[in-house]
This record gives structure tokens, C-alpha cells and sequence, in this order.
């Protein structure tokens, strides 16, 4: 019962997380627009990054609860271990994807730039696809 009421309680609270506006975080254009310093510029991406991070593992975490209870009625876990592949696959795609382009800018050009907003764009990316799946 107590597993049934932690499953309960992980699936109200992503619901929770899911509705909070993302209207009201930084995103990369407001980012671009700030001209101070580089490292406050660096510390917005970084916030955007934390944010879409935290967004990420919550829809993650929605669709492991989601295969878990099904595959619990159905005896049927194929979905969920495919899935959570499917997650480590991204993980590791999304590290590859941006830190060839990292490699590909000089330092002083803003090597750690690109490497950001290619993490923003490729986890944007994969919080649409996960939003869309039923």
C-alpha cells in the first residue's frame, strides 16, 4: 500500500512540476541580449540549463510512473526498459552532440557558449518529444 501512495504522491507532484509556465524563465534569446559580461551571460545559460535539467527528469519521471503502473497491470515491462534506454541514449547523444561542439569553437570565441546553448536546444528538443507522447 505504502509503494501505491509513494507512486501516488511522485505523480501528483509531476503534475505539479509539469504545470509551473516556463513563460516566466529565461530563455537563451534573453540570455544573448544581456552584454555586461560574459560571465553573466555564462550564469543565465547556466540557469537555463538547470531549469530545462529539472523540466527534463519531470517529464522523465512521468513517463517511468506511467510505464511502471501499466507494466505492473499488464506484467509487460518492455516499454519501460526501452524507455529508460531510450533516456541514457539521449544522455549520452546530447553530451557527444555538444561537446563536439565545444571542441569546434576556440575558448576565446566562447567554446563554453556553444556548449550550452546546444545542451538548451537538444533538451528543448527532447522536452517537446516526451510532451507529445500520451
Amino acid at each position: 500500500m505504502s509503494k501505491k501512495l509513494l507512486l501516488l504522491s511522485v505523480f501528483i507532484l509531476t503534475q505539479f512540476l509539469l504545470s509551473t509556465p516556463v513563460y516566466a524563465q529565461k530563455t537563451i534569446d534573453e540570455c544573448e541580449k544581456i552584454e555586461k559580461t560574459p560571465e553573466k551571460k555564462s550564469r543565465c545559460f547556466d540557469h537555463v540549463k538547470e531549469r530545462l535539467e529539472r523540466e527534463l527528469q519531470t517529464w522523465v519521471n512521468n513517463h517511468v510512473f506511467n510505464l511502471e503502473e501499466k507494466a505492473l497491470i499488464t506484467g509487460r515491462y518492455s516499454a519501460l526498459k526501452m524507455f529508460k534506454r531510450s533516456q541514457s541514449d539521449f544522455i549520452a547523444f546530447r553530451d557527444n552532440d555538444c561537446r563536439w561542439q565545444y571542441l569546434a569553437v576556440s575558448p576565446e570565441k566562447g567554446a563554453d557558449m556553444a556548449y550550452k546553448k546546444c545542451y538548451i536546444l537538444v533538451t528543448q528538443s527532447r522536452i517537446k518529444e516526451l510532451s507529445m507522447v500520451p
